[in-house]
């Protein structure tokens, strides 16, 4: 008799044991599943071709874009533009740093008047390398409620390709190419470059 009443009180205790374990697993569930989600109001949108991996480093400028439309050739081309775009603005940007960077280490007669030389120059090729940029990353999409298409892409252009670009207009240029070194001018540009794995 003894026996059994140990033996159900054993049986009781692992239950509740085992209840105690669901209930706190349900709870830390939960409370995971209310610290992931969007606040109120808010649904997350799931950006495709996008996310670390397509981030411009040390070595390629990226960037990723989409465009919708009623036609899925139209919807391509209009992603592919806003990337394309997109890579502009951030090799402009990028390319002032160095310019900036190279222009104020260098004894220059007129370091505003070259700086502006420089930046011209940048503008010219960015348009004229932004043609062999390389899709890395290409979805489409069909939107159920509107029937139209979305299409997301991310492309890159190598870093490299675009100095040696850059370093061939600039060698080309009657009144930059006196007060140019393009050893320097690589240093500098490197040096910029590897600040984007740091962010």
């Amino acid at each position: 008799m003894k026996t059994l009443t140990t033996n159900r009180s054993i049986t009781v205790l692992m239950t509740a044991l085992m209840l105690s374990g669901a209930m706190t697993a349900c709870k830390s569930k939960k409370k995971a599943a209310a610290a992931a989600a969007p606040p109120s109001g808010e649904t997350e949108v799931k950006m495709e071709c996008s996310g670390p991996e397509f981030f411009t480093n040390d070595k390629n400028f990226r960037a990723n874009n989409l465009g919708e439309s009623m036609d899925q050739a139209t919807a391509k081309k209009k992603a592919l533009a806003n990337a394309r775009a997109q890579m502009a603005s951030d090799i402009n940007t990028q390319l002032k740093g160095v310019i900036d960077n190279y222009v104020n280490s260098r004894e220059m007669n007129n370091k505003e008047e070259v700086a502006e030389r420089f930046e011209g120059l940048t503008r010219e090729v960015v348009d004229q390398k932004l043609t062999g940029t390389r899709t890395i990353c290409e979805k489409m999409m069909k939107v159920n409620a509107t029937g139209n298409y979305k299409a997301y892409v991310a492309i890159e252009l190598s870093a490299q390709d675009l100095l040696a670009a850059y370093n061939d207009r600039l060698s080309k240029d009657e009144r930059l190419k006196i007060d140019y070194d393009y050893e320097k001018f690589k240093e500098t540009f490197d040096k910029e470059m590897e600040k984007l794995n740091k962010n």
